[in-house]
């Protein structure tokens, strides 16, 4: 059975939705705000998250920007009556994995929960590159067995990396992608993620170049 996690200030709407799914099979957990989100996900790692925006105790975006800095790659459908193509944008760039704005359709709705799940299970538990593996359920990277001790910030990156391999990348582009925000002239993060992910690489047979002003690549020595 798989259980979601339902995060709605709206009452009657949060009753319907945990109708609609419990007689669909589904186990549904329930949050009114963001307090009691985070004390839903300590408790138990659902499936799937139906998450409102504006909650009273701030923006479900927040919530979702802390999950993907942890690591936590649990997929994330956004359910808003903040429907505006910037609204959008500003959720997939979060790390939403999809978008639903009220009202809308239940069909629909099962639909698009259906559809992140099955795609969540569809990618692989490990990812090998030579003598590189990466644990994506636990965010973790080895190289000959050696835990490399990355941040979640680090993982993240070397993922994104290893998912694009031989793509050359801009900056502007990787640090909105890991960051969440414009890059605004400040590299030093970035360039000191990539230095240090550099070093940790060394025996893997993968390296990350750059070329200046145009960007990096995650490719074979």
């Amino acid at each position: 059975m798989k259980t979601l996690l339902l995060v709605e200030d709206e009452r009657d709407l949060l009753q319907n939705n945990r109708t609609f799914f419990e007689a669909r099979g589904y186990a549904v957990l329930t949050a009114e705000t963001l307090k009691e989100a985070r004390e839903q996900l300590a408790a138990r790692a659902p499936d799937a998250i139906l998450l409102d925006i504006m909650l009273p105790d701030g923006l479900g975006l927040d919530l979702l920007r802390e999950l993907r800095e942890k690591g936590d790659h649990t997929p994330v459908l956004l359910l808003t009556a903040w429907g505006r193509p910037q609204n959008i944008a500003e959720g997939l760039r979060a790390g939403a994995n999809d978008y639903l704005p009220k009202p809308f359709d239940y069909d629909v709705l099962l639909a698009r929960v259906e559809t992140m799940i099955r795609n969540v299970e569809r990618i692989p538990e490990t990812i090998t590159k030579g003598a590189l593996k990466l644990d994506l359920a636990a965010s973790e990277a080895f190289v000959s067995g050696e835990d490399l001790l990355l941040t979640p910030k680090q993982f993240s990156l070397l993922l994104h990396f290893v998912q694009h391999e031989g793509q050359t990348m801009a900056a502007e582009y990787l640090y909105k992608k890991i960051w969440g925000k414009p890059l605004n002239r400040d590299s030093g993060a970035l360039k000191s993620a990539v230095s240090q992910m550099r070093r940790k690489l060394a025996g893997s047979g993968y390296a990350i170049s750059s070329e200046r002003g145009v960007g990096y690549c995650f490719e074979k020595e």
